[in-house]
Order: C-alpha cells, then sequence, then structure tokens
C-alpha cells in the first residue's frame, strides 16, 4: 500500500474506533503497557513523549510517574482520539499533560526535547519504522530513552486472521506489515540503524479475554486497525466476516468465553 494512502487508512480508521478502543484494548493490552512503563522508568520531572497515544491509557499513567514537575505529550495520528484524550485531562483534571495530532514520521518537536519516548503499539501502523524510530531519537535528549512495544509474531497471535479475513472484502491490505516488527530482533535492528544504543527486549506471552463472540468481535472489527473498512461494509458483509473471525478463533473458547492467545515484545534502548 502506498504510503499516504496508509497512513489516511490509519488516521480515519481510528477516528472511527476510538470510541470503542478502551472498552475493547484496555485490559488486553495491559500486560505490554505494563511492561513498557516498567522499562521506561519514568522519574520525576521528566519531560516524556507518547507516540501514538490513543485515548491516553499510558499517557495518563506517565504523567502520574512524572509529578510534580514533569509533562507528558501525547500525539497520534487520530483526530478523534487526540480529541477524546484531551476531553479525558480536562475532565480528571490532569494538568502535566497535552496532546497534539502528530505524524510520527514527521515529528513537529524540537530536536533533544524530551528525557523517554514511549510508543505502546503503534509502530505496526506506520509506514516507514525506520523513519519514526529515527525521528524519535532525534527529539531525546542525550542519555534520553526510548522504549517501545509491538505485537509478536503473526504465529503466537491468534487473533490474526483478522486481516486476512477483512483484505479479501477490500480491494488493498489494511496493515501489510503489521507483525513484521515482532519478528525475530527487527525492532532492535531498525532501532541500532537509528543510532541507538543499549538496546534491550523482551517478549512475552499473553491471553486476550472476552466475555462473548460479541466482543471479540467488536474488539477485532470496531475497535481496531480493521474499524475503516469494516465500518463500510454491508451489513450482510459485516455479519459474514464477524461469523468467519468467530470461526478463526474457535479453538480458544471456553465455552462462551475466549482465551485468545498474544505475544507482544517491548524493547528499549538509550540516545
Amino acid at each position: 500500500m502506498e504510503a499516504q494512502l496508509q497512513k489516511r487508512v490509519q488516521r480515519y480508521g481510528w477516528d472511527k474506533a476510538a470510541m470503542f478502543y478502551e472498552a475493547s484494548w484496555q485490559q488486553q493490552l495491559k500486560p505490554a503497557q505494563d511492561l513498557l512503563l516498567e522499562m521506561a522508568n519514568i522519574q520525576p520531572g521528566e519531560k516524556i513523549l507518547d507516540i501514538a497515544c490513543g485515548t491516553g491509557l499510558v499517557t495518563f499513567r506517565a504523567a502520574e510517574q512524572t509529578r510534580p514537575t514533569g509533562h507528558v505529550l501525547g500525539t497520534d495520528i487520530s483526530d478523534r482520539m487526540i480529541e477524546m484524550a484531551s476531553n479525558i485531562s480536562r475532565e480528571k483534571e490532569i494538568t502535566n499533560v497535552s496532546f497534539e495530532r502528530m505524524d510520527a514520521e514527521q515529528l513537529t518537536c524540537a530536536n533533544e526535547t524530551f528525557d523517554v519516548v514511549i510508543c505502546a503499539l503503534g509502530l505496526m501502523y506506520v509506514p516507514d519504522p525506520s523513519r519514526a524510530i529515527s525521528e524519535m531519537r532525534r527529539v531525546l535528549k542525550k542519555g534520553g530513552r526510548l522504549v517501545a512495544a509491538v505485537w509478536g509474531e503473526r504465529a503466537h497471535c491468534g487473533w490474526a486472521e483478522i486481516f486476512e479475513i477483512v483484505d479479501k472484502r477490500v480491494s488493498s491490505e489494511v496493515c501489510p506489515m503489521f507483525f513484521q516488527l515482532g519478528t525475530g530482533n527487527l525492532l532492535e535492528l531498525h532501532m541500532k540503524k537509528a543510532g541507538l544504543h543499549n538496546i534491550d527486549s523482551k517478549r512475552i506471552n499473553t491471553t486476550l479475554d472476552y466475555q462473548s463472540g460479541e466482543d471479540a468481535c467488536g474488539a477485532a472489527f470496531e475497535g481496531g486497525p480493521v474499524a475503516l473498512a469494516y465500518f463500510k461494509f454491508p451489513d450482510d458483509v459485516k455479519k459474514e466476516a464477524r461469523e468467519e473471525y468467530i470461526h478463526s478463533i474457535a479453538s480458544y473458547s471456553t465455552g462462551s468465553t475466549y482465551r485468545v492467545p498474544g505475544e507482544f515484545v517491548v524493547t528499549r534502548a538509550f540516545c
């Protein structure tokens, strides 16, 4: 997929998914987010950049850790995600965060601005991850740290057929390189290429737990990366796609509930 088209798909797709995102993924992504924050080791007073922040699930936790004098800037390609995160910060009166729509490959931040850059499960959607990581390095202070989490290998993610199910009903691949960064040590290699050093990775296995097939489908189709395509489907195609997805995860069913395997890779590097 041509890069600009991929960015448009991600921007407007996540606009569609924003309302469903937290309910669909908050608990399922928590193991990766916990490990990312542990490896980031955020300290009071530090200045943090959270790339692909979504509705702020990680941003607000980082803001708590950097109080009282630190600050977190959350960025995302989706206008709706940024709007929702900003509303949450106002409602909860969290004053040491700000949010801005920004392309991860073209950050508008000055050089050597941040002590820590984090990216929790956003790099899979970037057309050129090397360029994005180079931008993250550019805005890091000397000695600063970058911590990124991605999904692991396709074979270790039981929900992976969602992409094939949607792709065959549209004219192009929705996320053509989704599992690439979690394969082998590719994320580490991208960081090394960007000039980062002291790189270390952890790979963790977890399960995505859903109370019903309806919940599993809601997360897969409405709250995630295929949302833009899915919401354009007519009702009969939506029904067909949901039935095919339920069939693809049937082996992970325990009665009416589902425990779908997943894998995450979290990598830390220093500037």
